[in-house]
């Protein structure tokens, strides 16, 4: 059975042997099996924040709760100790950075529910009970597990920044970003070699990652360290109609930085290439002109030298021309 489309209702009483209910939404009256029929929360639990408060938690009591919540686009809402998001599939202002401040030291009751909260007491925790500190992002294809990772790793960047004005001024002269910047700037560079486009996410992780961000006694950034795993390699080769190859083959062919397109003697149409045009070439959603300009400085930030830069490029680039080789026997 599925809650899915759960509408409240009066009980009118029972027959033969089934519930009697009129629908409020469209003042029908219908009968439903004794176990379709779950009780009302009390009307001051309506949008509630934090859903382990209920008097009556079930699965539809959940669901009605979430829904009504994300048609007013409070994507996210407590549940106990975690954090429920559900996907808005557009950018909305809770995602800004200048909403760090929001939550920054603040008790997770004084703020609307937000993953800010979560990692704010996370860090907290970290610095007031000296212990490692762990969160798990997980969720179907298409939750938002890939932004909110990243909404996290912006958090500890922001609050707990190294950068000073001396270190900037000695760093003004490199490309070479702040340890902060780094660790932020990981993410495009991972998303272009390691997601793509499926049937249900047009931005969808094929891999998992575990991340670890180091920090001081003091509690400022000391270092981080990511390890992958479970990369979809298969991809690279054979891909479904509906679905895409991996980013950075497409942001390469969309001629956003000529001198790539040069240095590899790739065109700038994909359907020249085996590997990148079994499936569709492009995204609606995406923009692959300037997802390669991010892909691109995030290597500058990360601390690549151009020889490094032009290595990746051209590794890639061969990869594009070795599946339309043909061989005889």
């Amino acid at each position: 059975k599925s809650y899915f489309f759960c509408l409240k209702g009066l009980k009118m009483g029972e027959k033969d042997g089934k519930v009697e209910v009129k629908r409020l939404a469209d003042d029908k009256v219908k009968l439903y099996k004794p176990e379709d029929v779950e009780p009302q929360n009390p009307p001051k639990y309506e949008l509630l924040e934090d859903m382990a408060n209920m008097t009556y938690l079930s699965e539809a009591a959940v669901v009605h709760n979430l829904n009504s919540r994300y048609s007013l686009f409070l994507i996210y809402t407590y549940s106990g100790l975690f954090c429920v998001t559900v996907n808005p599939y557009k950018w909305l202002p809770v995602y800004d950075n200048h909403v760090v401040g929001c939550y920054k030291c603040k008790r997770r009751d004084e703020r609307p529910p937000h993953a800010r909260s979560s990692s704010d007491n996370a860090y907290n925790n970290m610095i007031m009970n000296r212990h490692n500190q762990s969160m798990l992002i997980t969720g179907e294809s298409g939750a938002g597990k890939t932004v909110n990772t990243k909404r996290v790793i912006q958090y500890f960047a922001i609050v707990a920044a190294l950068g000073s004005e001396k270190e900037a001024a000695a760093d003004s002269g490199s490309k070479k970003g702040t340890l902060e910047d780094q660790i932020v700037a990981a993410n495009p560079a991972m998303g272009a070699f390691g997601n793509a486009k499926t049937t249900r996410n047009d931005n969808s992780s094929r891999f998992g990652k575990f991340i670890r961000i180091h920090f001081g006694l003091t509690g400022k950034l000391a270092s981080g360290d990511i390890d992958t795993y479970l990369l979809e390699k298969s991809r690279v080769i054979f891909q479904m109609k509906a679905e895409r190859c991996f980013h950075i083959f497409y942001q390469i062919c969309s001629n956003g930085k000529p001198e790539i397109n040069e240095l590899l003697v790739v065109s700038s149409d994909p359907c020249d290439y085996k590997y990148c045009s079994q499936g569709e070439t492009k995204v609606k959603s995406i923009n692959d002109a300037e997802e390669l300009d991010a892909t691109d400085e995030s290597f500058d930030v990360l601390g690549f030298t151009q020889d490094e830069k032009n290595a990746i490029y051209m590794i890639t680039g061969s990869i594009m021309h070795s599946g339309n080789m043909l061989f005889k026997n």
